[in-house]
């Protein structure tokens, strides 16, 4: 494994298991902060630093232009939901944005219905996109960078997840929009949010849901993740309310879990590529289990990393089908 990656990962505390039902936070703690600075999206956004648009007036579903006008470098991570102009999108990979800089970035589209301006520019929707989804999409993302070394997603998959992911959640979205279904589960994402709370020195969270690991997300900034905490923690807690098969995990199986599916990762094939942004974007894959992690400057930015469901092995050409066709329509 990435030697840096091994040493951010051995050098995180678990923190104390928080519990709801059928899921299981156990909060990152760090002993130290990194050293290289950044901001989050909604910082930058709620400055007017940062401004996301489409690449041009026509559009391009799988592209977004991000200008940023500050100093700083901002970090847009894996998942991440910007919502307005012409469709909701979220990010294919997390990236280092430089700092006064224009970049086009790759983006999934989580609003199949609609092909409109809402809005000039995006904003911040407040949401990350369900785990599930996000680690297909993290798997297809490594084979479509594999492939032909650009970071496209699978969009039939993306938006296969999001249907049926609202037939679990109900309601109702006039353009099958990803925020609707975090929109008809407000009150019960509510709940969770206030007793999933971050913690002091966290960095990270590990989700385990239904007594099984579900991923974690870590970043290298205590402040960073405080910013950010509220949307990954529902990006894990929105799938496991909706679980009909909903079981509880004994306490004292908790800490045993994390630690096998840490060294699970640790055993993963890995593969580094390019950013788009500052940094390399090194990928580990594995049958049951799907990562990323975003370094620069021999830190670990942000690293996700997600057990695939059972079975969830993808037929690769079909695969690669998908997305010529989706990005043509």
């Amino acid at each position: 494994m990435n030697s840096t990656v091994k040493a951010r990962l051995e050098s995180v505390q678990l923190g104390e298991p928080q519990t709801y039902k059928n899921i299981t936070i156990l909060p990152l703690i760090a002993p130290a902060d990194g050293t290289f600075q950044y901001r989050t999206l909604g910082e930058a956004l709620a400055t007017w630093d940062i401004a996301i648009t489409e690449v041009s007036a026509g559009g391009s579903v799988p592209d977004l232009m991000v200008v940023n006008r500050g100093n700083k470098c901002v970090l847009l991570i894996d998942g991440e939901e910007l919502a307005g102009a012409k469709q909701n999108r979220v990010l294919n990979t997390s990236i280092l944005i430089k700092e006064v800089s224009e970049t086009k970035v790759p983006v999934s589209c989580t609003e199949r219905g609609r092909w409109s301006y809402a809005s000039k520019a995006f904003s911040e929707s407040g949401n990350v996109m369900a785990y599930k989804s996000r680690s297909k999409k993290t798997r297809s993302v490594h084979e479509s960078l594999a492939s032909c070394g650009a970071p496209v997603s699978d969009q039939g998959e993306v938006w296969h997840g999001i249907a049926e992911l609202q037939a679990k959640a109900g309601g109702s979205s006039a353009t099958s929009a990803m925020s609707d279904i975090y929109k008809a589960r407000e009150a019960d994402l509510h709940q969770c949010d206030e007793i999933f709370e971050s913690v002091p020195n966290q960095v990270g969270l590990f989700a385990i849901i239904d007594g099984r690991p579900a991923g974690l997300d870590i970043v290298s900034l205590t402040a960073a993740y405080t910013k950010l905490h509220p949307k990954l923690v529902r990006s894990y807690t929105l799938e496991g309310l909706l679980d009909t098969k909903a079981k509880t995990t004994a306490p004292r199986g908790i800490a045993a879990i994390a630690k096998k599916f840490l060294a699970e990762i640790a055993a993963a094939e890995e593969r580094d590529f390019p950013s788009v942004g500052y940094g390399k974007d090194v990928r580990f894959n594995t049958k049951a289990l799907a990562g990323t992690a975003l370094i620069h400057e021999n830190e670990v930015i942000h690293a996700a990393f997600f057990r695939l469901d059972d079975g969830q092995q993808p037929d690769t050409m079909a695969s690669m089908r998908n997305r010529r066709r989706h990005y043509r329509e």
